[in-house]
């Protein structure tokens, strides 16, 4: 057998000296699934934790004394041998009379994901069970031929959510404090690690860092590196055009995307700019949100409108770590921060809409049969300015989200 024992695993991000690995919110939600016979996919951008995910989950299986192995198709050896037939991967493990779950990094590596994960799943899942990590849905999209439907769990996984960044920060007893009277000391700890939180994003390595100058390093190195390893692989030739739109929509967040100014804006064809938007948000840099009407038709035919998926990595391409209430962006700024907080309570992307007029009048955030206007300061809201959507839509109610109400409302503290 030459499968990877678990000590011989390099930890995801290449932190050294972690004597630990972290809980993530989304483990409990694998777990309940995990003896079904459906293989598992947790999807991401690069770098934002699943290989971590994978290793929590082979040590919650084998101190549950099952039968587990772990193998990364980054390995050229693994890789060769399994494009040859996924019949190959039972060479990699020792001979068992019982189910063998099989952890496979980077799945995406593979010339046809799909009938390796179709063919084990249709005439050998009673003997084994994948739990596969892919580094962006691109790929997956791209080589995925068949849909897979009833055979796979997908976990789509992001940058940490601020409980999760609370605790990569060693600061659980905070976790304990929702819906309770703080102190001062514990108001001014929970506003230091929010706001660390909002600058430099929630990628784990940058939690995981107490440096302000090693974040920014770090956030370049994300910002750069690994996302250049999303355009190489998509095929991408013009590296610099591709970075020139993710700066541009930094600063467009919460506008409608025009796909055709943007093309005019760079001189390149608006085929090409849609070629690079679709990249962006399959390797989860970038989400659109599609505009809210009871007609679908005119859902999918409107403009929608666009967001980074990480805050930090927002601010990185802005070359802007400046404090939201003493910035010009303030208002695109906080839009991102409440988006990114919709889409983590979200299953989909798809959820989450917005409303918009042809006379220009506009409701942020549609989510859950509720809507929600941003402002900075509450006292701007103007209840009576949306009568238009309140009157057409009476059943979906309608409220102001400001600043200083984001942390009570998706975290419950009394802030």
């Amino acid at each position: 057998m030459t499968g990877i024992k678990l000590s011989d695993i390099i930890i995801d991000a290449n932190i050294k000296n972690i004597k630990m690995l972290y809980q993530r919110d989304v483990l409990s939600k694998i777990k309940k699934v995990i003896n079904r016979e459906e293989f598992i996919i947790l999807m991401g951008a690069r770098q934002v934790g699943k290989t971590s995910l994978l290793i929590l989950l082979k040590e919650f299986l084998d101190k549950n004394k099952k039968d587990s192995y772990y193998f990364n198709l980054e390995n050229r050896e693994y890789l060769k041998l399994l494009n040859k037939h996924p019949y190959n991967i039972f060479e990699l493990l020792p001979k068992s009379r019982t189910k063998q779950f099989v952890f496979i990094d980077e799945i995406q590596y593979l010339d046809d994901p799909t009938n390796f994960l179709k063919l084990l799943y249709d005439e050998k899942r009673n003997d084994i069970k994948i739990i596969a990590s892919g580094s962006s849905s691109f790929y997956i999209d791209n080589k995925f031929k068949d849909s897979l439907v009833g055979r796979k769990f997908l976990f789509e996984i992001y940058p940490l959510n601020f409980y999760e960044y609370i605790r990569f920060n060693n600061q659980e007893k905070l976790l304990k404090l929702k819906n309770k009277k703080l102190t001062v000391w514990e108001k001014k700890k929970i506003l230091s690690l929010w706001n660390n939180y909002l600058l430099y994003g929630a990628y784990p390595k940058i939690a995981l860092t107490a440096e302000e100058d090693i974040k920014k390093i770090l956030l370049e190195e994300i910002g750069t590196a690994y996302i250049k390893k999303d355009i190489e692989d998509a095929g991408i030739k013009n590296i610099d055009k591709y970075f020139a739109i993710l700066k541009i929509l930094a600063s467009q967040s919460g506008r409608l995307l025009n796909t055709k100014e943007l093309a005019n804006i760079l001189g390149i064809a608006h085929k090409t700019v849609e070629g690079y938007l679709y990249v962006m948000k399959k390797s989860y840099q970038i989400s659109l949100i599609k505009p809210f009407y009871k007609n679908m038709r005119k859902e999918l035919t409107k403009m929608p409108k666009v967001y980074l998926n990480d805050l930090g990595l927002r601010n990185f391409f802005l070359n802007n770590y400046g404090i939201i209430d003493k910035r010009e962006d303030k208002g695109g700024y906080l839009e991102n921060i409440v988006f990114r907080e919709f889409l983590l309570q979200s299953d989909s992307v798809e959820k989450i809409k917005f409303w918009r007029t042809q006379d220009k009048q506009e409701i942020d955030f549609i989510f859950n049969n509720s809507a929600f206007e941003v402002k900075f300061n509450k006292d701007k809201f103007n209840y009576q300015k949306y009568n238009k959507f309140t009157n057409f839509y009476p059943e979906i109610k309608l409220a102001c989200l400001s600043y200083t109400d984001i942390l009570r409302y998706f975290y419950k503290y009394k802030i």
